[in-house]
């Protein structure tokens, strides 16, 4: 059954395999560089215009993904997190958001908890099979390749915001 878009205020994304493509390139050193789509990146800022929510949860730490994320004027970033579900509890209650108004994409097991809680449980194209099975809405495109505009357009589009 899909998805009801119609109602979603607010997108939650991981990074690794949803905003990128989960390549890591490791430089000797010691820091890891990571690719953004661009077209995401549009996306979020213009969902971000149009009064929508974007918040980004993920398990790893970098600066330079908090950097990239801040360039789009993001600000709820989440990152080194070890528990998802704590954060996004958090963030709903601190901010009064309803789960039935809220999309979430991941790509792994560390998503599947939050995104069973959510209206949309999106994932990008190569997401893990198990993410495939408890997703509502799969996207045609590859984490980090047009997967998150994809969600974003979609919904926006079908509320005429886009």
């Amino acid at each position: 059954m899909a998805p009801d878009l119609s109602v979603i205020k607010a997108f939650v994304l991981d990074v690794d395999g949803v905003l990128t493509d989960g390549t890591l390139l490791a430089f000797n050193s010691g820091e890891q560089a990571r690719a953004f789509h661009i077209r995401d990146g549009y996306a979020i800022r213009h969902a971000l215009r149009r009064g929508y929510r974007i918040v980004v949860i993920s398990g790893r730490e970098e600066e330079g993904v908090r950097k990239r994320l801040e360039s789009l004027d993001v600000h709820d970033i989440f990152l080194g997190v070890d528990d998802k579900m704590k954060i996004f509890n958090n963030y709903i209650n601190t901010y009064r958001l309803d789960p039935a108004h809220i999309a979430y994409m991941g790509d792994d097991m560390p998503d599947i908890e939050v995104m069973r809680r959510c209206a949309v449980a999106a994932c990008p194209a190569d997401a893990a099979a198990d993410v495939h099975q408890i997703s509502n809405y799969v996207a045609t495109l590859p984490g980090g390749r047009g997967a998150v505009r994809e969600l974003i357009e979609a919904v926006m589009k079908l509320q005429q915001t886009w």
